[in-house]
């Protein structure tokens, strides 16, 4: 089956090119097209009141969005299609997402495979101005399976990583928008102190721990770049694979049991995005705590607003004294 397109035309005049996913393509129609007739972002609805036009950015994952915030102060308005909590590696977009994306002057992803639906979404609205790939220039760390052949992308859990992808989205932000270059020139120079600030305080916490006991057991490979910048010791995982949609097999289960006990892990740490019952689990077989509930580190994803993970700084802090707290005992 050949692919069907949309046309439809937004509030400026211009002609929106959409093409409809298979099956959803009725509803995906009744969406735009309800859209469009109530006004979409028209320049009023961009301004913020101020009288001036906001760059439009959608921002795929809740770290990126919390950067380009940051970066781009009240000369953005930035839409987020992961919602906190939500595992970014089986996401399915929604005709809203594309919409957004059709609507949008920049796009900025995490890169490094993580967003294996966003090409497609993209084709979808029709969209072809500047994707921002925030991995540009992170040593990425290898993959072990043949679905992680672009690398670990996790790369924001190291800070330093953190403060390459906040330059790309401001590099794009000047580009897209020079007469604001100073102010995002402002913002990107403060946003990078507070990742210094928190690259040095993690690096103080973690070194405040006994040699030997700072072995980590999470629920995935979520935290390598966090485990290489402040040397620690992965013991294991869970889910032994970036993808949460990965599983334990029962032997795998059991050695990892075992490494727990042989090589003294204090805790397992479960993760906000995930359910604690295989940790769970793990942790009453090895006989040892399993940090769950509110002490979850934030692995995938960001928190919700006034959860200790709702923006980058406070999911990094929190996840360090988490597991500092548990590794002391």
């Amino acid at each position: 089956m050949g692919s069907v397109f949309i046309l439809i035309s937004d509030p400026r005049g211009d002609t929106l090119r959409i093409r409809a996913l298979g099956p959803a393509l009725p509803v995906l129609a009744a969406v735009l097209v309800a859209a469009t007739a109530c006004g979409g972002s028209s320049s009023a609805d961009n301004t913020g009141g101020s009288g001036a036009m906001k760059l439009k950015v959608v921002a795929t994952t809740t770290q990126v969005a919390d950067f380009a915030r940051n970066i781009g102060g009240d000369k953005v308005t930035v839409t987020q299609i992961l919602k906190p909590n939500v595992d970014p590696h089986d996401y399915e977009p929604s005709p809203a997402d594309i919409q957004a994306i059709a609507d949008a002057d920049l796009v900025v992803q995490g890169g490094v495979g993580l967003e294996k639906w966003l090409d497609q979404t993209i084709k979808s609205a029709g969209f072809d101005g500047t994707v921002v790939d925030t991995s540009k220039g992170v040593a990425i760390r290898k993959g072990g399976e043949e679905e992680e052949a672009d690398g670990d992308p996790h790369i924001w859990h190291n800070p330093g990583n953190a403060e390459i992808m906040s330059r790309h989205i401001a590099a794009a932000f000047e580009a897209e928008d020079p007469a604001d270059k100073a102010a995002y020139a402002a913002n990107l120079k403060t946003y990078t102190g507070k990742l210094r600030q928190l690259d040095t305080w993690i690096a103080g916490q973690i070194n405040s721990l006994p040699a030997g006991g700072r072995k980590l057991v999470t629920n995935h490979d979520a935290f390598g770049y966090y485990i290489d910048r402040y040397r620690l010791t992965f013991v294991g995982s869970i889910i032994p694979s970036f993808d949460t949609s990965a599983e334990l097999s029962g032997k795998q289960l059991n050695s990892l049991v075992a490494k727990i006990k042989s090589t003294g892990v204090q805790a397992v740490f479960s993760e906000s995005s995930l359910p604690p019952k295989t940790a769970e689990t793990i942790g009453r077989e090895a006989g040892v705590k399993v940090v769950a509930g509110e002490d979850s580190l934030y692995g995938d994803t960001l928190g919700p607003a006034g959860s200790a993970g709702a923006t980058y700084l406070e999911m990094e802090r929190h996840n360090t004294t988490t597991i500092v707290t548990a590794l002391k005992g």
